[in-house]
């Protein structure tokens, strides 16, 4: 009991000490961010009052030193924001060290050394610039990394000189808040675990937050792989595969200063606004700038110059609800998402320059420049170089030509030659891709010696009927972007610094998709996290990461797999495996629960005024989210206003404004990826679910709860869980 006692003394003196430290250096930040604050404003008054009488004729011949004067002020101006900036981090990161700034402890004996050294591990670093004493190792160093890695015993860790040996002789792990010492533990495994299942037993955020302080062996692996070029995860719903990318895109920032790699120069591509906005408190709360989010559907907007394309959300939500065309939306959209059809797209590229591009003889001024005999032959030239660099080649010499010729100042003449010979050095890839389908038998041509599915006369169909209707669908645009990428090079630079791209939910994506991602990020190495018991439209098996690895082609790989959910208790987590093939083992925390239940109603009226009661009494007993879940957007609306006077409920839709709390109210496929203390399925009958692939949607629905699990049905519960006592 003394030994304990002192210990608390201890600790105690050494958290005044660390937060002393860091609330002194807060204190000299905030004093000179004020006083940066302060050179910017009088920097910006300068520029005013000393150049405000010249600025009319500043770009003269005769006022260059003005113009010289007035840069070096903006420049000033430019570097003194960039201090002020760096040093509002710094009072960020200070402030949450000041709040809590360790959350574990392993005291470490180098080999060769008697005395040991106290390693205190915090969400950054803090050390004191005059003793140059560490009192926080950041989560992210080598020697932190044996917290993860190791129980107490013999230990090493992996530093820039080398492996580094030694012997651990306390784990140690604590709870601060506000800068008060709640309580620590000596972690064994046994601890560790139930401290793990303490936090998984609280209630879900309304935002995912950091996982520092419980992070796994398998999970830390992964986060700090910087040998591998291409590093995916197979993980099983509720194994962290969110939070792991998170925290490896915040390592590889910390690990990546020496090379300069910044927040700007990863991405992350996420499924939906709505995700996007739920992981975006993850890396500002481990110290670190937001990288760039990207939405693909809004990529491929971006690469089509701006060209509304259907949402992922819409086209899931017509494909689940619409049985009559489910078959052939989900037939097209993997046909034209195949390795097959990538082939027929790049020799429709290698066909475009002697066949499909209407190329004429160019004219300007009058005179013949090239024939389209002339122009054809060159486009032929280099023909193992992009299309599009062929066709900017091109361009650029008839211009040159152009100009050549003389008349230079007659821009009307200039304009209506560039516009004549933009027809086909930039050619309209939509307009293309239209003809592909509406010419059968030259369609068929170029499908020579690849396997098609036995419905390809109505996939063309059905494709063709789309493409005619104006509205740029989901399942098209990605084939017509790659198109564009390969032919006119459009936004063939825009990610071109990216050095890590992040690709989540990897199953919804096909083989074409990631076709594009080699060509979006083509100077990146790539982290895929996904899992293939959560798709809609298409079945996959673990075979789906080797087309990934051969698409992508890198030079060292790597695949995980993650069998463990730390999300559900035992008893929804058997529930929801029993909704997924048993090849496919999913293991338990081991965090104990109520059962799932199962109610049936005569209406719809008595099950939505079950489902409010239920909803009601979840906030009631403490829990802060409450998921109504219902298979499309329609059945979502239908239960919106039937229960909208009873419970304070929220309908999630596109609108990422919209916080995940209290009571929320959304589709099935809006919630991949999202959790929630409770969750109600709010349409749970036979008529809605009763397919295989019924089953994924189920799954995916019951995999969202943490804690509780209802199912609610107006006639006959869902087939698929028969299995479940219903009332």
């Amino acid at each position: 009991m003394e030994n304990v006692h002192q210990d608390y003394e201890y600790e105690i003196q050494r958290l005044t000490e660390t937060i002393a430290l860091a609330t002194k250096q807060l204190g000299l930040a905030k004093k000179s961010g004020e006083a940066a604050r302060e050179s910017i404003l009088h920097a910006k008054k300068e520029v005013l009052e000393n150049t405000a009488h010249s600025i009319s004729n500043l770009y003269n011949p005769g006022n260059f030193e003005n113009l010289v004067e007035l840069s070096q002020y903006l420049n000033s101006i430019d570097v003194s924001l960039s201090e002020y900036e760096a040093n509002g981090d710094k009072i960020a990161v200070l402030e949450r060290i000041a709040d809590s700034p360790y959350f574990a402890r392993i005291d470490f004996t180098f080999e060769g050394e008697e005395e040991k050294e106290e390693v205190y591990i915090g969400r950054a670093s803090l050390s004191d610039d005059t003793s140059y004493r560490i009192y926080v190792y950041d989560w992210r160093s080598p020697i932190a990394s044996m917290f993860y890695r190791f129980a107490s015993g013999d230990a090493y860790y992996d530093a820039p000189m080398g492996k580094i040996n030694g012997v651990i002789g306390l784990k140690r792990q604590y709870e601060i808040k506000k800068g008060e010492l709640v309580y620590f533990f000596d972690a064994d495994v046994q601890v560790v675990d139930e401290f793990l299942r303490t936090l998984l037993s609280r209630n879900a955020s309304t935002q995912m937050k950091s996982i520092v302080e419980t992070i796994q062996m398998e999970q830390d692996t992964v986060i700090r792989d910087i040998e591998n070029d291409l590093v995916m995860v197979q993980g099983v719903a509720g194994s962290g595969k969110t939070s792991i990318a998170m925290h490896r895109a915040a390592y590889l920032m910390y690990e990546g200063l020496a090379q300069r790699l910044s927040s700007h120069n990863i991405v992350i591509v996420s499924p939906s606004r709505l995700f996007e906005k739920y992981i975006s408190n993850v890396l500002p709360e481990l110290g670190e700038s937001n990288v760039l989010p990207v939405v693909f559907s809004e990529m491929l907007e971006d690469i089509l110059m701006g060209r509304k394309v259907q949402k992922r959300n819409e086209f899931l939500d017509e494909l689940i609800s619409d049985r009559n065309k489910s078959q052939v939306m989900k037939s097209a959209a993997a046909f034209k998402g195949s390795p097959g059809f990538v082939e027929m797209l790049i020799r429709f590229l290698n066909d475009m320059p002697g066949k499909l591009l209407s190329i004429k003889d160019a004219y300007y001024g009058g005179q013949l420049i090239a024939s389209g005999q002339e122009l054809r032959a060159q486009l032929a030239k280099n023909e193992n170089a992009p299309l599009w660099l062929r066709l900017e080649n091109v361009r650029e010499s008839l211009t040159d030509a152009a100009e050549a010729i003389g008349k230079p100042a007659n821009q009307e003449a200039m304009q209506q030659f560039q516009n004549s010979i933009r027809r086909f050095t930039q050619p309209n890839m939509e307009g293309l891709y239209k003809m592909l389908f509406s010419n059968e038998p030259y369609f068929m041509s170029l499908a020579d010696g690849i396997d098609l599915p036995e419905n390809i006369d109505e996939i063309i169909r059905y494709t063709h009927m789309n493409l005619e209707e104006g509205e740029l669908r989901y399942d098209d645009a990605s084939a017509i972007a790659f198109l564009a990428l390969n032919a006119n090079g459009a936004h063939i630079d825009s990610y071109s610094n990216i050095k890590q791209a992040v690709i989540d939910e990897a199953q919804d994506y096909y083989p074409l998709d990631y076709e594009l991602f080699k060509l979006m990020f083509p100077y990146a190495k790539f982290t895929i996290l996904g899992d293939v018991n959560q798709t809609f439209e298409k079945p996959e098996d673990i075979s789906f990461y080797d087309q990934i690895s051969h698409i992508l082609d890198k030079r060292k790989t790597s695949l995980v797999v993650m069998d463990k959910s730390f999300r559900c208790t035992n008893q929804i987590l058997a529930f929801s495996s029993k909704l997924v093939p048993q090849s496919l083992g999913i293991k338990s925390f081991n965090r104990d629960g109520d059962e799932p239940k199962a109610y049936c109603a005569d209406n719809f009226e008595q099950m939505s005024e079950l489902v409010a009661e239920a909803a009601k009494s979840a906030i009631a007993s403490g829990f802060g989210t409450v998921g109504l879940i219902c298979k499309t957007k329609k059945n979502a609306m239908e239960i919106y206003e039937a229960i909208k006077e009873k419970v304070d409920v929220r309908i999630i839709g596109q609108d990422a404004g919209i916080a995940i709390n209290g009571v929320s109210l959304l589709p099935v496929y809006m919630s991949k990826g999202l959790e929630f203390d409770v969750v109600l399925v709010c349409d749970a009958s036979d008529e809605n679910y009763n397919t295989e692939d019924d089953k994924k949607l189920l799954y995916i629905t019951s995999t969202r709860a943490l804690h509780s699990l209802g199912l609610y049905s107006h006639g006959t519960l869902s087939r698929l869980v028969s299995f479940i006592d219903a009332t």
